[in-house]
C-alpha cells in the first residue's frame, strides 16, 4: 500500500481497508495544526491508486466500506474522483460506503447532481472540520472560509442527500471571543442538517503558530473550566436532530450518543455538574500529554 505521510481516520468509522488518494493538505494553513506540516500537496498517481486497490482486493475481496485519505481527499474535482470511485467498485464490487473527511472548500467545485452522483457510487458519508460558525473566529484561526460558506456548501450536501458531520473546535477563539465563537456556531451548525455534531477541544501543539501567539500574549488559551463553559454554551444553543460526539477530557460522564435533542438537556446538566465537581486539574493533565490531534 501507498501510504506516503500522517495517516488520520475517523475512529467511529470502520478503519479497514484505507485507500490513500491525495497527499498532505491542500490549504494546511489552520493555526492550531502541524498534522501536515511539511507535506506537499499532492494527487496520488492513478497508478498506486489502482495497484492499491488490486491489493485489497486479494486481502479483503468481500470489502462493503472504505475510508479514502489523505487530509482532504474531496478536494478532487468531480471528473477526477468519479473515476476513482470507479476503480474501487470495480476491484471491490461488493462496496457499500465509501468514507471520507474534508474541507468545506472542497465542496464548491461540485454541483448538487454531481454529489447525487458520487453518493449513488458509494460516497454516501464525509466529515467536515469546520471548526466555528464564527467569522471572526475563522479568520483568526485562518480555516479559508466564512460561515455563509458553509451554509451554502452544506445545503448543497443536503440537497444531493449526502450525509455529513460537522465539527465544533472548543477552545479555538480563546478568551477573546468564546462566546461568540459558541453562540455563532451553534446558530450555523443549527441550520444546517449533520447527522453527527462532533467536539474536541484545542491542545496548544509545538509548532502551531496558535502556541507561538499564546507564547507571545496574542492569544489567551480557555482554562479546562473555561472550556466546559464554552462547550455548554455551544450545546444549549444547538438545535441539530443528530447525534453527537465530544472528545473533551471529561471522564465519568456519557455525552456521547444518538438522539441529541432527546438528551440535551442531560447533556448540558452533566457539564454543569462537572463545571461545579469536576477534577479540573486531572482534565487540564490529561490535556498536556496530548501529542496529537
Amino acid at each position: 500500500m501507498h501510504f506516503t505521510d500522517t495517516v488520520y481516520r475517523n475512529p467511529y468509522w470502520p478503519t479497514f481497508p484505507l485507500l490513500q488518494i491525495t497527499q498532505g493538505c491542500t490549504h494546511n494553513s489552520c493555526k492550531f495544526c502541524t498534522m501536515y506540516k511539511g507535506v506537499p500537496f499532492k494527487l496520488q498517481p492513478m497508478e498506486w491508486i489502482e495497484e492499491d486497490l488490486q491489493e485489497l482486493a486479494a486481502i479483503v475481496p468481500d470489502a462493503k466500506t472504505i475510508q479514502l485519505l489523505s487530509a482532504n481527499p474531496l478536494c478532487m474535482t468531480y471528473d477526477k474522483l468519479a473515476p476513482v470511485l470507479e476503480m474501487i467498485k470495480h476491484y471491490l464490487p461488493k462496496m457499500e460506503h465509501i468514507y471520507a473527511a474534508t474541507r468545506v472548500t472542497d465542496l464548491c467545485n461540485k454541483s448538487v447532481e454531481q454529489w447525487r452522483i458520487l453518493k449513488d457510487m458509494g460516497l454516501n458519508e464525509i466529515s467536515l472540520g469546520v471548526e466555528s460558525g464564527d467569522d471572526w473566529t475563522l479568520d483568526r484561526i485562518n480555516k479559508g472560509y466564512h460561515a455563509a460558506d458553509i451554509l451554502e456548501q452544506c445545503a448543497k450536501l443536503d440537497e444531493a442527500g449526502v450525509a455529513y458531520w460537522m465539527t465544533f473546535l472548543n477552545g479555538v477563539a480563546g478568551q477573546e471571543h468564546s462566546a461568540e465563537h459558541a453562540l455563532h456556531s451553534a446558530e450555523i451548525f443549527s441550520q444546517c442538517h449533520p447527522m453527527v455534531v462532533g467536539t474536541g477541544g484545542l491542545t496548544l501543539f509545538p509548532g502551531t503558530p496558535l502556541l507561538e501567539e499564546a507564547e507571545r500574549g496574542e492569544f489567551t488559551p480557555l482554562t479546562e473550566k473555561e472550556m466546559l463553559i464554552e462547550l455548554k454554551t455551544f450545546v444549549e444553543h444547538l438545535s441539530c436532530d443528530c447525534s453527537f460526539i465530544t472528545h473533551h477530557t471529561i471522564s465519568g460522564t456519557n455525552l456521547t450518543g444518538s438522539d441529541f435533542l432527546g438528551r440535551k438537556e442531560k447533556i448540558v446538566a452533566a457539564l454543569q455538574n462537572t463545571i461545579e465537581h469536576g477534577d479540573l486539574d486531572r482534565m487540564a493533565a490529561i490535556r498536556r500529554n496530548k501529542r496529537t490531534l
